[in-house]
């Protein structure tokens, strides 16, 4: 079975590590382009108290699924040890079971994952909800005529990014979420 928490923190590092590298330019970056800001969202994700404490409680709730998941592998992994030194005594029937419970196992395992990819968006959805209203109000008070999605700039001023004035005030009004993993709705699931 996969090791959800690794991939969760290898997730969790390639994002910070991704936001940090694009965050870096030129010492020299040219003119500041009036009328012109940039704003980078995984930025915000990676070093604001709400997306940090997103981050946090999704690692806990991986390791959480990993220790419910863990019980069917060692259980599994016994009872193929068994059949393998069974011998002529192994039935069918036997082998059956075992590949019961084998998909038994991969279908909680699917299920869990599906749980914690629609947590995580469910509290990024919030997130949003939140920075929007934030993101509108920093676009007026400096007069931007376009806001580029930092992802698509390559480098920039960094008086044209408005992405640390978004996060202080982010920290402000929404220093974190409390949540735990989440069903996924029927519809969402098909």
């Amino acid at each position: 079975m996969k090791l959800l928490a690794i991939g969760a923190a290898a997730l969790v590092s390639f994002a910070a590590s991704s936001a940090a590298a694009q965050t870096q330019g030129p010492t020299n970056p040219g003119p500041a382009i009036p009328g012109v800001c940039v704003f980078f969202n995984q930025l915000l994700l990676a070093q604001s108290t709400v997306g940090q404490s997103v981050q946090t409680r999704m690692e806990q709730l991986a390791l959480e699924v990993q220790g419910e998941l863990q019980p069917y592998g060692t259980s599994i992994q016994s009872e193929i040890q068994r059949l393998q030194t069974g011998g002529a005594a192994v039935t069918d029937a036997d082998r059956q079971a075992v590949q019961a419970r084998i998909q038994e196992a991969q279908q909680l395992q699917e299920t869990r994952e599906n749980e914690l990819r629609y947590t995580l968006s469910e509290q990024r959805r919030l997130i949003s909800e939140t920075v929007e209203p934030i993101l509108v109000a920093v676009y007026q008070e400096r007069g931007c005529g376009i806001l580029l999605d930092r992802e698509s700039v390559f480098i920039l001023n960094p008086a044209m990014d408005v992405t640390e004035t978004v996060i202080q005030r982010l920290n402000a009004q929404l220093p974190s979420l409390s949540f735990n993993r989440l069903p996924v709705p029927a519809q969402a699931a098909q």
